[in-house]
């Protein structure tokens, strides 16, 4: 008997299985194949625009994506570092074989945690409470909660060409009845479908036709824990190579090929948007004369290059025809077909904002089963799952993060509000605070919330609160230092070409100048502070009016947040409400005001129609 099983041993399981084993409740992980934990079978890559900031959060909050990328990593950058702090990310190109291994490593030392193979057929569920699950062999395994991480497996099918094959992504045996479960039991279950390029061998590329992109001259972490481990000039390079006309005219031709453009006529499954086939990418965008690819590298330990970008599910011998069409890879030799895969998911309105599921009681579910793409995603779900779990089970409330504390709670609040079409992928469009949200405050956002619920021990904890007392240290030291204007200050001001100042400013006042960094005044004063404080600073008083606008429009949101909806509202009783909004209402149930605002097809009228009702009838203020 366990207090919490995981099922599924993705990125979704391995963040669940720790935070709640860690949280010393007794764990079981189980998933179909040992050797598959932590897998990457698309590209061996943590982080990029917003996943970056997301896999910080993980590691804020104390879970472990971020400490197992910082230790296996091939390369790492900081993507859009020449535009503001909002936007900018890190993206690590990961070790394919050492990241799973060290993930492992981890979870094999947690005193709480057991880990087994097996496939799950059914739940165990008493008066609509999970109680367990049961194995294919008919075996029954007790416990208190049941969190759900099967990621693409779930009736999965392999698509190429005119063929469909039920199997995983690395031609496993999928999970084929776990789904049908989950709908007699009341789930609406909707079918995606992703897709993965081919792997070429390295020694066959021609790299002097391609770009070079190497990894960043300055060290990165994503952990706020982890000191660098890794050299700046060992790093393994990606290069950049692009489409051309004889490409796309391949492909044109052959569409009728592709399972997703005819070959085969039964596809339910509605790809991601935002990560499109090569098929698409010339469907859609049949203006643009190239498409960008990039050739990463998946391990130190054997020679497979991804090409990033060329995700497709036509036949093998068209594929053989679209790579050589590339500059680069004209005698490459592709030693992985790429494939699309079509899979089974639960429509996530069907959530609390806890990631337990409305319809079973202390049923969480995290990742790809809830429609979602991409590692980050599923690990910050799983995450959030295995902390709500445990917080059930010592009868205490969820972690619920909030638009404004975090990414995920972006992402979740988008899940369980406005549901989705497609695999949903996180972006920094996607955050109305962005700039509160940001990958260099992440542990000042969440840390303590990591503390409460036990992930952050008292070490952790402390550095936070040095950190704290040296921003703020700073800031009073900026604030109360004026800069002498000494004839060697003025000529450092020349030969930068910026204006020289009239009279002796603080330092606070230099540095909202637009062209003045910190860089530059340590050129001229040194400022006692390590690094990342006066980032910190810079970032705070160069954006300080943007920052305070962002915070005044959260306090606008909370105060919408802390206007609940009760429960046990039958909205079908209210009048003049529109059709749309009133069934959206009762699909998802928002438990608040502002939820509510947020849900596709509940406008403004609505909204204030509501509101009346509740005030009326439950004595709540508009």
């Amino acid at each position: 008997m366990y207090e919490i099983i995981v099922v599924g041993g993705g990125h979704a399981g391995c963040e669940a299985a720790y935070a709640s084993a860690t949280k010393k409740h007794k764990t079981l992980l189980i998933t179909s194949n040992l050797k598959n934990i932590a897998d990457m079978p698309c590209n061996p890559h943590i982080g990029g625009s917003a996943k970056g900031i997301v896999v910080r959060e993980i590691d804020a909050l104390g879970g472990i994506m971020g400490k197992v990328a910082d230790k296996t990593h091939l390369q790492i950058k900081m993507l859009n570092s020449a535009k503001g702090p909002a936007v900018q990310s890190l993206r690590a190109q990961g070790d394919k074989i050492a990241y799973p291994k060290e993930m492992l490593n981890i979870l094999n030392n947690l005193e709480y945690l057991d880990i087994k193979e097996g496939m799950v057929e059914d739940l165990i569920i008493e008066n609509n409470t999970v109680k367990g699950i049961i194995l294919e062999d008919g075996t029954k395994i007790i416990s208190q909660a049941v969190i759900l991480t099967t990621g693409t497996y779930l009736k999965a099918d392999i698509l190429v060409g005119n063929t469909r094959t039920r199997k995983g992504p690395h031609g496993e045996k999928p999970s084929n009845y776990l789904s049908d479960k989950l709908k007699e039991y009341g789930f609406n279950i909707i079918r995606l479908k992703t897709g993965t390029p081919q792997r070429i061998d390295r020694k066959t590329i021609d790299f002097s036709k391609t770009k070079l992109e190497p990894g960043d001259n300055v060290y990165h972490t994503f952990s706020f824990d982890l000191e660098p481990s890794y050299k700046i000039e060992d790093q393994e390079p990606c290069y950049l190579t692009y489409t051309n006309e004889k490409t796309h005219q391949i492909i044109r031709d052959n569409l009728n090929k592709s399972s997703m453009y005819g070959a085969l006529d039964d596809i339910k499954g509605i790809g991601p948007r935002y990560c499109p086939s090569i098929e698409d990418k010339v469907v859609r965008f049949s203006n643009k004369e190239r498409h960008q690819l990039f050739l990463e590298p998946e391990s130190r330990y054997y020679d497979d290059i991804y090409l990033q970008g060329f995700s497709t599910s036509m036949p093998p011998e068209i594929q053989e025809q679209m790579v050589h069409s590339l500059p680069g890879l004209e005698n490459a030799k592709i030693l992985k077909y790429g494939y699309a895969i079509e899979y089974d998911a639960i429509y996530p309105t069907q959530l609390n904002a806890s990631l337990e599921t409305k319809v079973i009681t202390n049923l969480y579910t995290a990742g790809q089963i809830n429609g979602t793409s991409g590692y980050e995603e599923a690990a910050c779900q799983g995450l959030m799952a295995g902390i709500n779990a445990s917080l059930k089970i010592e009868g205490k409330d969820p972690l619920i993060l909030k638009r404004s504390d975090a990414y995920i709670g972006v992402l979740i609040d988008d899940l369980i509000t406005k549901g989705i079409r497609d695999p949903y992928r996180l972006l920094t469009s996607r955050a109305e605070f962005r700039l509160l949200l940001r990958s260099d405050n992440a542990d000042l956002r969440l840390r303590e919330y990591g503390y409460e619920v036990g992930l952050i021990n008292e070490e952790q904890i402390t550095k936070l609160h040095e950190k704290q007392k040296l921003i703020s240290s700073l800031l009073d030291y900026m604030s109360n230092t004026k800069l002498k204007l000494t004839p060697e200050i003025k000529k450092e001001f020349e030969l930068n070409n910026y204006q020289i100042p009239t009279a002796s400013l603080s330092l606070e006042q230099l540095i909202k100048r637009p062209e003045i960094t910190m860089s530059f005044l340590n050129k001229l004063i040194e400022i006692p502070y390590p690094l990342d404080i006066q980032e910190q600073i810079e970032i705070n008083l160069k954006y300080e009016g943007y920052i305070n606008k962002a915070y005044k429009e959260a306090e606008k949101m909370l105060k919408l947040e802390k206007k609940e909806i009760p429960k046990d509202i039958d909205y079908d009783k209210i009048k003049n409400i529109a059709s749309e909004a009133r069934q959206k209402l009762k699909e998802v149930r928002p438990t608040t005001i502002a939820q509510a605002i947020r849900i596709s097809g509940v406008n403004p009228a609505d909204i204030s129609i509501l509101s009346i009702y509740l005030k009326k009838e439950y004595g709540k203020d508009e």
